[in-house]
């Protein structure tokens, strides 16, 4: 977190390794575009990584079937997938944070992320993968926020920083939690 002129940005620094869901589906590029499509239909996948040597190439969706294929009335058993992938392919590697994923694929308008070790494909991270993360982690930060600014002053329960007994009604009072009968006893004094 950092602080510029009382506007507050949250950096998420978790590792995209630690929300990766999904196995990337990959397929060799002189595969034909009908295998593609079956096999994507099968495992229930929205995408492949094509594989050029082994090494990650280019990365064929479902857009890029019905945009490069039906569209344009090919027939998916006369073209290879290397005549239809998206390239370049736009990868990040395991300890890219989510925050660093999130802006590349803002930035370069993806929704799909291959996350590669050594050129190796380990696994794919999705928009879905990372809404969650975001969403809870802004959640928590807000939170806190409102904890440190004094924002919310009731309803926190747990142990009162002054006196040590337990409360319902914890009141944030210059950075330490205040039961009402301390919280008061600072008003009086």
């Amino acid at each position: 977190m950092s602080n510029n002129m009382g506007t507050e940005h949250f950096q998420i620094n978790v590792p995209v390794k630690e929300i990766i869901k999904y196995t990337a589906v990959t397929v060799s590029s002189d595969t034909r575009v009908d295998k593609v499509a079956e096999r994507m239909c099968k495992i229930g996948t929205g995408s492949c990584i094509v594989l050029q040597n082994n090494v990650p190439k280019g990365i064929v969706t479902e857009e890029d079937l019905t945009c490069k294929i039906v569209a344009r009335n090919k027939k998916p058993s006369e073209v290879f997938v290397s005549e239809i992938m998206s390239t370049p392919l736009i990868t990040i590697d395991a300890d890219t944070t989510v925050d660093e994923a999130a802006h590349i694929m803002i930035s370069r308008k993806v929704r799909r992320l291959p996350v590669v070790d050594k050129q190796k494909v380990i696994g794919l991270v999705t928009i879905r993968d990372i809404l969650p993360v975001t969403s809870e982690l802004n959640e928590i930060m807000s939170e806190l926020l409102k904890f440190h600014s004094g924002e919310e002053a009731h309803n926190h329960p747990g142990v009162c920083d002054s006196c040590g007994t337990m409360s319902d009604d914890l009141q944030a009072v210059d950075g330490v939690m205040l039961c009402r009968k301390c919280s008061h006893r600072d008003d009086t004094d």
